[in-house]
């Protein structure tokens, strides 16, 4: 077979390094759908395995073995993966470990793909349930994965782990927001921004770049399933590399997290009701 007919790598968008359940729709399993639907194809990287979310009475599974992540990282760069995707979602990690291997990871990443953008989803934790990761790896992100990020989509309770502040007002999350803004990291955007200063029925997402700050109010829906977070940052990436200015990613992301929360209530199911189709 010569050079002109071998077979080629298989083309993938977006790399989403996040966690992976057998049962339910958080992480990869909210990710990963949700960009397919969008028409990309995506490459998953587990960081942990897990029976269910951790919030049931039982959950079995763990860490990927550092050995078998660090494999799985570089396999993607010997496979050409790399060289043409689009963009890098990094979400839930297991360990401060993880964080400094996708860092080494990242750098060679973008060494050979110059264009691949860094989406960061900090995972920390939510007020819900306060800190549900590693505490540790609130430095790890810090210092590891922030300043490699492109853009980052923090909830307000982590917003606040990684600046140290609290922050009651809109105005004081905008602020921190832009003090992220480091480097390459052109956009914040914080969902449940300023909760103690919703609006009757509604929530808040605020858009933090280095010229404009912008707020975005949409219905509050009573909803206890998991991954919200995960399917807002993957369909925000999606909107992204359809050509989508950030305001308006930002707000067809929001409009499509309102639509799966409704329709998850009204079946009332306790994951997300994921789409099948594309919309």
């Amino acid at each position: 077979m010569n050079a002109a007919t071998a077979p080629q790598p298989l083309p993938i968008d977006v790399i989403s390094i996040q966690s992976q359940v057998v049962y339910g729709h958080v992480g990869n399993n909210a990710a990963v759908p949700t960009l397919q639907a969008m028409g990309l194809r995506v490459a998953a990287v587990p960081t942990v395995l897990l029976s269910n979310t951790p919030h049931y009475p039982s959950v079995h599974g763990g860490a990927i073995a550092s050995d078998w992540f660090a494999g799985y990282l570089r396999d993607l760069i010997a496979r050409g993966a790399v060289a043409r995707a689009r963009a890098v979602l990094v979400g839930f990690l297991a360990d401060p470990g993880q964080a400094a291997l996708v860092a080494d990871w990242l750098d060679q990443a973008t060494r050979a793909n110059p264009g691949l953008r860094v989406h960061v989803d900090p995972v920390i934790g939510d007020f819900d349930h306060g800190v549900y990761t590693d505490p540790r790896l609130t430095q790890a992100w810090r210092t590891q994965l922030l300043p490699r990020a492109y853009g980052l989509t923090p909830n307000h309770f982590e917003l606040e782990r990684l600046t140290g502040d609290t922050l009651a007002t809109l105005d004081e999350a905008q602020d921190a927001a832009a003090r992220l803004l480091d480097g390459g990291t052109e956009w914040v955007v914080v969902t449940s921004a300023a909760p103690q200063g919703w609006p009757a029925g509604q929530m808040q997402v605020a858009l933090v770049t280095r010229t404009q700050r912008r707020v975005f109010s949409h219905p509050h829906v009573p909803c206890a399933a998991k991954g919200v977070g995960d399917m807002f940052a993957a369909r925000l990436a999606g909107h992204l590399l359809a050509g989508k200015p950030i305001e308006a990613a930002v707000d067809q992301a929001c409009q499509h997290v309102v639509a799966i929360l409704r329709d998850t209530a009204q079946r009332g199911w306790e994951e997300l009701a994921l789409p099948t189709t594309a919309p």
